[in-house]
């Protein structure tokens, strides 16, 4: 038998009969299924064993044979073959029809290809197919076309006429011989001259050729033969795959593709004795219809006319069906499956693990981890047999728990939280037993996981082979996903009482106990502070020289530092090699302990420590730089022992801090009463003003909202001052720290809850002035439910929506991998940094978009011209801050647009990946790291566009939306001209409501109209270039791409996406959206086919078209003419090469039929189509690199040395 997962690719054709009777184990030819009294499949039927193999293992139907020992055997008494009871699954039949019928794929699909092929339209071969009317097979005397049709009563009158000098024919008979009699080669060549006469490329008669040239083609190289879309024969499926269960209470539940090949198998034989009896020849047509109809439905059922229903009107699942959508073999078998050695519970927190531990319950364990455990007592002979084993396991003996505590040792499991939005949704631990049945998992993984602890629950599954551990270990453990892949920043982050502890343990405060102490060293300030000598909060100074551990400037190791026993006791978390951390500054972070922190030897140390400014604790910012710069420095090991720490640290202080929440902790607003009298005189003087009719309601609308609004936000002002103020208070420090709450919650808590956002959009005027410590009225509950039912519908249709577009970004770019080194490309892009044009806001800075990056070209100083880095070198922070401090405003780097690599990307192009923080490895699927990155923060995108007030252009739409609007490529709602030549504006004219705009050069001008309702921002005698907006409203990347060329629309495509994200304040790297707008434009649409073989109007692939091109020049023939073509992500993904992946998608039956008539060849190079046939992904440790690796070893192996003697030299 040949290795199942060794192959190359998989080739889809058209099936001839010959090929479908090769499949067959034999015909079925009765509709039954089993009988019912002995339940034994009946002979010839649908499950007849004779055909399919026998329902028991190694025994015929009849009994005569059984065992092993008569294997492949065929019983002479009912010709059962005895063998294994799976070939149930893989075994085929097939029925003999009676009359030829068409495959409803190729006849119905759009466009029809079967009507390609004849030249006839879909509607004529309707007619022929379903027996309404004839068609002409041979003219012979009569005035007729061949393929003409005519009814049945103008095929009387020529027959009364021209008796049998003609021959009609009506149904697949027919339309089969019309096809077995076209002639492919001349019908291409007659054809291609055709198309040469039109020139017009628009015209519908010339796509109709190109389409028809297409199919016609197809046919030729495939080596299909168009006959073959009518069937003669029809397989019948394994009957495995289609099953009979005998339900409780003696009934069938059943596969509906047995009652459609019933149906067939019915009509079928019917017609067969039909045919026999010689019935009237309008009772067989009759019959011949209703077969072609039941082997249409059998396909595809309801494709065309009304869908067949079985019970209670639900209509049957066709073999389409079962291929199609999320429940489809595709989607729901293929591309994932249930697996074994998996369980699922509920999280709870476990606040004393290390940062690559989970718990996980006994019972759990013991039954993941079973076949080891058995494995384990059975060679230490705790149990006899495996039997016994499996018997102390069900009773959970006291002594199968020491073998579960040994198998898991080293054993990692994977974690998975549902929705997996990005790659840390699943991560490896390292398992410790636990009492009880939840998992207990690390608090500081929970924002990767996006986990808490209300009733989540997690699923846990077991890497078996020693790779799959190697990789969980090194790859996935807990403590190596310290990074967001998205941009790069740590994604552990402690949240919560972590950072309440943190804070509370570096607070400063006056007047403690023991301010102003010398100690000699760190260790004796912590005993005093043990024996309650001094405060944690008092400031005292320490000789610098007695920080054994510690680095500081040279500069400062004779002087004493000011600080605290808590800031001591903070410092004691991070490696030796790390500056002492006094304060959140990001000198201090990033470099060294700021001077002000040290006094002269001979000072008067508590005066000059009374002198100095109390410091500001270290909140959840400062704890994010930190835990960066320790990433930076040490890399994982180390930043996890530390963040580990950082945690038990917070819990113990926050605990020891006693901060809690109490009434009295609450401060009122002071200003409130008279502001709210002074909103409501302002409202009432407006709404006066509108029923004068001097405003407008819209106008008088957004005038009562602004009102309420800015009063909303002086008393928040107000109560910022209050809570600064009051740093001590339990409430300001858990908002100061920014461990939990914000001013917004605190303004509701304490001033007042403000305006509720409606359904519609926009407010709903009437303010709800009762804050939460006051209590709502009646009528301000009711209102404020408005808002809260708003927020929750909107979030359930946002996470839909964002996971329908994380899919689609999935699909299109999962087979870009980092195939190489170096793609050698001279290109480049010149990046600045992103600037908002509305309000000069800076979107991006420049020294987040070169971060990582390859340079293309020298980077000079603009003053001195030395070199500051030089070309293809990789930018590093510091050479990042270097290129800063030079005062340069554009950087020229390698992209991910401009690189040349065939199917992926190169190392260089690509730059850091952000999820290690080390330039990316080969075999790296960036692709798909790319689609998580801007798919995982698409909910906290918001939903509906903003009216930011009553200006028309202004209201553009924003949030997800936008972000879908320019991946798909569609054309914005508000479209904004663009120029399009370079020149000067020589003329603006009004002409009702649009404006006509001159651009002139010195070749010509141009006239602009522009869209309704959309002003010009340009002026009078501006320089344009092509391209450039010339009104409100967002470019149509289409228009943008016919002016421009690509890389200009994929540096739009990317400022617009990188607007949107950031204005909600989501961080995104730009390569992640440069990989999904490099797919974009990613093919070519011939305009011209040259000497090649392309035809026009198909989409190439650009590097294809170009190698094409340059074989042609070099053999001195014309070359094809092409322009680039903007896909949506949905149209790029079906246009992929791969026709698994496209089926798997979107539209399967039109892949499928157009992929079997071309018979496409498979080469399994993206991850999905490698993942539906079960075979390892060509990315990470499966790259192509890494199957064919040769070590080299520095000493060669001795292969002679006996083994005694090594096992000596291990003892």
């Amino acid at each position: 038998m040949m290795d199942v997962n060794n192959f190359e690719g998989l080739r889809i054709a058209i099936a001839s009969p010959d090929k479908i009777r090769s499949w067959s184990y034999g015909e079925v030819k009765k509709a039954e299924t089993i009988n019912y009294r002995t339940l034994k499949p009946e002979r010839d039927g649908l499950f007849c064993e004779k055909i399919f193999g026998p329902t028991k293992d190694f025994e015929c139907s009849c009994g005569k044979y059984k065992r092993l020992r008569y294997k492949n055997i065929i019983c002479d008494r009912c010709g059962v073959e005895v063998t294994r009871t799976k070939v149930r699954r893989e075994r085929m039949g097939h029925i003999e029809l009676a009359t030829p019928v068409s495959h409803i794929w190729f006849f119905k699909g759009i466009p029809s290809r079967m009507g390609l092929v004849l030249d006839m339209s879909p509607r004529d071969l309707e007619e022929v197919l379903y027996f309404v009317s004839y068609v002409v097979l041979d003219p012979g005397a009569a005035p007729l076309e061949k393929k003409q049709i005519i009814s049945d009563k103008e095929y009387r009158t020529y027959y009364e006429k021209y008796g049998e000098s003609f021959s009609v024919g009506m149904g697949a008979a027919a339309v089969k011989e019309l096809l077995a009699d076209v002639d492919l080669e001349s019908e291409i060549s007659v054809i291609k001259t055709e198309i040469e006469e039109i020139k017009d490329s628009t015209s519908q008669k010339r796509i109709r050729l190109i389409k028809r040239l297409d199919v016609l083609n197809a046919f030729v190289e495939s080596g299909n033969r168009p006959e073959w879309m009518i069937l003669d024969a029809l397989p019948v499926i394994p009957p495995e795959l289609r099953p009979m269960i005998q339900l409780d209470g003696g009934r069938f539940a059943t596969s509906d593709l047995n009652d459609l090949y019933r149906r067939v198998i019915n009509r079928n034989n019917r017609l067969k004795k039909l045919l026999e009896l010689e019935a009237p020849s309008i009772i067989i047509q009759n019959e011949k219809r209703m077969l072609q109809e039941a082997v249409d439905a059998l396909f595809d059922n309801g494709r065309r006319g009304r869908n067949i229903t079985g019970a209670g009107n639900r209509p049957l699942k066709s073999l389409s069906s079962m291929l199609k959508g999320k429940q489809g073999r595709f989607r729901q078998n293929l591309l994932g499956k249930r697996v074994d050695y998996s369980g699922r519970s509920v999280i709870v927190v476990g606040p004393n693990l290390k940062m690559y531990e989970c718990g996980i319950p006994k019972e759990m364990a013991l039954e993941l981890f079973k076949p080891h455990v058995i494995q384990g007592l059975v060679s230490k002979e705790i149990a006899s047999n495996i039997k016994a084993a499996k018997r102390m396991i069900e009773n959970q003996d006291p002594r199968v728990w020491d073998i579960v505590e040994e198998k898991i040792k080293e054993h990692p499991v994977l974690l998975n939280r549902a929705p997996t939005l990005h790659r840390l949704g699943i991560q490896a631990f390292q398992p410790k037993l636990t009492a009880g049945r939840s998992i207990r998992l690390h608090p500081l993984v929970c924002a990767a996981f996006n986990a808490d602890f209300d009733g989540d629950q997690m699923a846990v599954h077991l890497p078996l082979s020693e790779e799959a551990q190697a990789e969980a270990r090194i790859l996935m453990l807990g403590a190596n996903n310290i990074l967001n892949p998205k941009d790069g920043n740590p994604i552990v982050t402690p949240s919560q009482d972590m950072v309440l502890g943190n804070y509370y343990l570096t607070i400063e405060k006056d007047n403690q106990l023991g301010e102003g102490r010398i100690f000699k060293d760190p260790n004796e300030a912590l005993m005093a502070y043990e024996r309650e000598e001094i405060s944690l909060h008092a400031r005292i100074a320490i000789p610098v020289r007695a920080f054994k551990y510690k680095i500081f400037l040279d500069e400062h190791k004779e002087k004493y530092l000011v600080t605290t026993v808590g800031k001591i006791i903070f410092n004691e978390i991070f490696p030796d090699s790390f500056q002492y951390i006094n304060e959140g500054s990001e000198e201090n972070i990033e470099r060294m302990t700021p001077s002000k922190f040290f006094i002269d030897k001979g000072k008067n140390i508590p005066e000059k420590i009374k002198e100095m400014p109390l410091i500001e604790p270290l909140n959840k910012g400062s704890f994010s730089q930190i835990i960066a710069q320790n990433y930076k420095r040490y890399h994982t090991t180390e930043t996890s022992v530390m963040l580990d720490k950082l945690k038990d640290l917070g819990f113990k202080y926050s605990t020891k801090s006693g901060i809690s929440i109490s009434i009295s902790d609450l401060h009122q607003s002071q200003i409130k009463e008279e502001l709210l009298e002074e909103s409501q005189n302002k409202v009432d003087i407006i709404n006066k003003q509108h029923r004068r009719g001097l405003i407008t309601e819209q106008e008088r609308h957004e005038q009562v909202a602004k009102i309420w609004l800015d009063t909303t936000s002086k008393i928040s002002d107000e109560l910022k001052e209050i809570v600064s103020e009051d740093k001590y208070n339990s409430i300001s420090m858990m908002m100061l720290s920014r461990s939990r709450g914000d001013i917004k919650s605190y303004t509701q808590l304490v001033g007042m809850r403000g305006l509720f956002g409606k359904p519609s959009g926009g407010y709903v005027e009437i303010p709800v002035t009762s804050s939460f410590s006051e209590g709502v009225t009646i009528s301000e509950f009711f209102l404020s439910t408005h808002g809260a039912r708003k927020g929750a519908v909107d979030t359930a249709l946002k996470t839909a929506d964002a996971g329908y577009l994380t899919r689609r970004l999935v699909d299109v770019c999962q087979d870009i991998v980092i195939k190489e080194a170096d793609c050698k490309t001279e290109q480049g892009v010149v990046v600045e940094a992103f600037v908002n044009e509305n309000d000069g806001t800076n979107i991006e800075s420049l020294y987040d978009r070169i971060i990582g990056r390859f340079t293309n070209k020298k980077v000079l100083h603009p003053e001195t011209k030395e070199v500051i880095i030089d070309r293809e070198e990789y930018i590093t922070e510091q050479l990042a801050d270097k290129i800063i401090k030079a005062g340069i405003t554009k950087v020229p780097i390698k992209s991910v647009l401009t690189c040349k690599t065939k199917k992926g990307l190169c190392q260089k192009c690509y730059g850091r990946n952000l999820a290690t923080g080390s330039i990316v490895e080969i075999g790296e699927a960036v692709g798909i790291m790319a689609a998580q990155s801007i798919g995982e923060p698409g909910t906290q995108l918001t939903m509906r566009t903003f009216n930011t007030g009553g200006v028309a252009g202004d209201d553009i739409t924003q949030g997800l939306p936008r972000v879908q609007e320019l991946f798909e490529a569609r054309n914005p709602e508000k479209k904004a001209t663009i120029a399009e030549i370079n020149g000067k504006v020589t003329k603006i004219t009004e002409n009702g409501g649009n404006f006509i705009i001159d651009i002139t050069n010195e070749v010509e001008t141009r006239e602009h109209t522009t869209f309704y309702r959309m002003k010009p921002i340009v002026e009078l005698n501006q320089e344009v270039k092509a391209g450039q907006r010339l009104t409100q409203g967002a470019i149509n990347p289409k228009e943008l791409l016919v002016v421009t060329d690509p890389i200009t629309v994929q540096q739009y495509i990317l400022l617009e996406i990188q607007k949107v994200y950031r204005m909600q304040g989501v961080d995104i790297s730009d390569k992640h959206i440069e990989v999904m707008a490099r797919r974009m434009i990613s093919k070519i649409k011939i305009v011209n086919s040259g000497d090649s073989l392309y035809l026009p109007g198909t989409l190439i692939n650009i590097n294809e078209f170009t190698n094409a091109n340059k074989e042609l020049i070099l053999e001195g023939k014309t070359p094809a003419t092409g322009k680039p073509v903007l896909l949506g992500i949905t149209k790029a993904s079906l246009e992929t090469d791969s026709f698994l992946s496209a089926a798997a998608f979107q539209e399967t039956t039109r892949i499928l039929t157009d992929a079997a008539i071309h018979g496409k060849v498979d080469y399994l190079e993206g991850l999905k189509e490698n993942v539906i046939v079960g075979k390892l992904i060509p990315a990470g440790t499966g790259a192509r690199l890494y199957q064919n690796f040769d070590y080299k070893l520095e000493k060669p192996l001795n292969t002679e040395e006996p083994l005694e003697a090594l096992e000596q030299e291990l003892l």
